[in-house]
């Protein structure tokens, strides 16, 4: 008898590698992989491009209307690429620019009801692994298997300078500190759908793990949820 799918929520801390893993286990798993961080990355970019002013609630429902989101998604690798307004931005949204704004666009309640409705919709056939800040807490809170990953602030700067220079961005590691202290502190605080671990949520801290280690943590986690539904 074939097991019914599951919706695996990965949340946590900038820059502890919650999108990578959730890209290969949903890759182990066949699932599809929906990369929540992209959507209000891609949001950043088009009020960037626009010049939106964000702290003018009015211009900034005018321009949630306008906006357009979604995935193109690979069946063979199950990789997606995020298209914003017809255009893969996939690489356009991992830029300093895009980063040093991002956690401030996130804490718009406007901005936050958009995007948590499309990721319900996108989520709705479950077989999905979703990562984000509030997946577990505000999305999906029926989700059947939670993560929150957490890792060393420093430990995660290393990660995403190594990031950055593979994509041919060459940021400070001065620079990248201070943008992750800065959104964690923004996604902790902030009033709508703060940062936080859901209380069935496993944590996991990934500052002394290897890669494949936590990949594989999760996907037998997955597995046993699976098994049982």
């Amino acid at each position: 008898m074939a097991h019914k799918k599951i919706i695996i929520a990965i949340d946590g801390h900038s820059g502890c590698g919650k999108s990578s893993t959730a890209k290969i286990v949903a890759n182990r798993l066949g699932y599809i992989y929906i990369d929540t961080g992209a959507m209000y990355r891609a949001t950043t970019l088009y009020f960037v491009q626009h010049k939106i002013d964000i702290s003018d609630q009015q211009s900034v429902t005018e321009a949630l209307k306008k906006i357009d989101i979604s995935f193109q998604f690979e069946n063979k690798t199950h990789k997606s690429s995020i298209i914003l307004q017809g255009e893969n931005v996939e690489s356009q949204i991992r830029g300093l620019e895009v980063s040093e704004k991002v956690s401030e666009v996130s804490a718009i309640s406007a901005v936050r009801k958009k995007m948590v409705a499309l990721q319900r919709k996108m989520g709705e056939q479950k077989g999905v692994v979703m990562d984000g800040r509030d997946i577990g807490t505000v999305v999906f809170p029926e989700a059947e298997l939670k993560i929150f990953m957490t890792a060393d602030l420093k430990i995660r700067a290393q990660r995403r300078l190594q990031e950055l220079n593979e994509s041919g961005h060459s940021p400070s590691i001065e620079e990248i500190i201070d943008n992750l202290e800065k959104r964690d502190n923004i996604d902790s605080s902030r009033s709508d759908s703060p940062l936080k671990k859901a209380d069935d949520a496993i944590l996991l801290d990934t500052s002394h793990l290897k890669f494949e280690d936590q990949v594989e943590k999760i996907v037998n986690l997955a597995l046993n949820r699976i098994s049982k539904n």
